[in-house]
């Protein structure tokens, strides 16, 4: 298989066409041949979301992994460790911080919740690098959102119990 014997470092002259055809292939290519791209990149989430073009890879990865894969690579941001090192590192990252927002928008409610409890508790922190305030913004536009959810499902609840 094709990717089987793909190295992972490349020139940088060669890693736009290179992230080019895996971003085709992630998008457009069959289920198997995404997951085998996937499968490479596990282990390597972290190192690869730093990287001007592997970052982009990473979102799509997300973008379009089945459950199982998103769950997987999103694990491995959190780290094995309630110190969440790599999400950490990832927040203030340039490009890593894209792929942070990427898996807010494409987690799980279950993760989500884990990964925002995370995410909260650096706020303040976060708010003093350039590219932590991308994921500030994000988190509070989310808490924003999740209010409104609430409000309306208890103004629904309500109503539904006024009008029997």
């Amino acid at each position: 298989m094709w990717m089987m014997s793909f190295p992972l470092s490349i020139p940088e002259a060669s890693c736009s066409n290179l992230s080019e055809f895996f971003l085709h292939v992630l998008e457009h290519g069959k289920p198997h041949e995404r997951s085998a791209i996937i499968s490479k990149l596990t282990g390597k989430i972290v190192l690869m979301s730093q990287q001007k073009f592997a970052s982009n890879v990473i979102e799509k990865c997300l973008t379009f992994g089945d459950p199982v894969e998103r769950r997987t690579l999103v694990n491995e941001m959190l780290g094995t460790t309630d110190e969440n090192e790599p999400l950490q590192v990832m927040m203030k990252d340039q490009f890593a911080n894209y792929v942070v927002q990427k898996v807010l928008e494409t987690c799980e409610d279950q993760q989500l919740e884990s990964i925002l409890s995370r995410i909260k508790t650096h706020l303040t922190a976060l708010k003093k690098y350039t590219y932590g305030k991308h994921i500030v913004a994000r988190v509070e536009k989310l808490v924003a959102a999740g209010e409104r959810r609430i409000c309306l499902l208890s103004a629904y609840a309500a109503a539904a119990t006024s009008v029997g």
